[in-house]
């Protein structure tokens, strides 16, 4: 085998382009191995981008961003143990529902961004309906609990312990005003409260997953109220 010559230049360029390939391979290697890796980072970004930045939303009928809500909603996921795509569908679940029509989010969009299986949840567990009455969209809400997939079933697990959560710790500070923010009065929203927790419980009961315990909890919490 003829062995190939080279100058001095050259070789100092061919041994810097391989630390460069050696450098970048490293990084690709250490950014999947980050905890907060761009797959996260580009969640958070959407997220906010879809409910802070281009309609400064809040929650409902307090003076709070409404981007808490969703980097809530992925914090419990991760605190609980799920998987990255479910904790990302979680950061990323009103995306769809709650865009507003000038920069309106779609599924093809969540898809290409952040790959099927996230676009997947975050349509699951979207309201495809907002336009029907508050009774009915809440009963199909509560129906549709009974068939949804495992990683969909996580994000609307976390959704209701925040959004239960806060009524509870708003209720302890504001009492039975803190009802006058929904379209229900106070019993109706709390037998659906109730219901929505019943039906999260009866599908975890038996199967290995942290939230159930907080599940119960809140379902005492809000039979207290009634």
């Amino acid at each position: 085998m003829t062995k190939i010559k080279y100058t001095k230049k050259e070789k100092k360029e061919l041994d810097q382009m391989g630390d460069e390939l050696v450098t970048a391979l490293n990084r690709g290697v250490l950014e999947d191995a980050c905890v907060f890796s761009k797959f996260f980072r580009n969640a958070i970004k959407f997220s906010i981008k879809t409910h802070e930045i281009y309609q400064k939303q809040k929650r409902k009928g307090k003076d709070i961003p409404y981007i808490t809500h969703p980097l809530t909603v992925g914090l419990i996921l991760a605190n609980a143990g799920a998987p990255d795509h479910i904790v990302v569908g979680g950061i990323l679940h009103d995306t769809i529902e709650d865009s507003v029509t000038e920069k309106k989010v779609t599924y093809e969009m969540i898809k290409e961004r952040f790959g099927p299986s996230v676009a997947d949840i975050v349509n699951d567990v979207t309201e495809q309906d907002k336009s029907l009455p508050w009774k009915k969209r809440k009963e199909l809400a509560l129906k549709h609990i009974e068939t949804m997939d495992g990683p969909s079933l996580w994000v609307k697990t976390a959704d209701v312990v925040c959004n239960i959560s806060d009524l509870i710790d708003d209720y302890k500070i504001d009492g039975d005003k803190v009802f006058e923010r929904f379209n229900a009065p106070k019993t109706e929203s709390l037998m659906n409260n109730r219901s929505v927790l019943n039906a999260l419980i009866k599908r975890w009961e038996g199967k290995d997953n942290p939230l159930l315990s907080d599940l119960k909890t809140l379902l005492g919490d809000i039979e207290d109220l009634m």
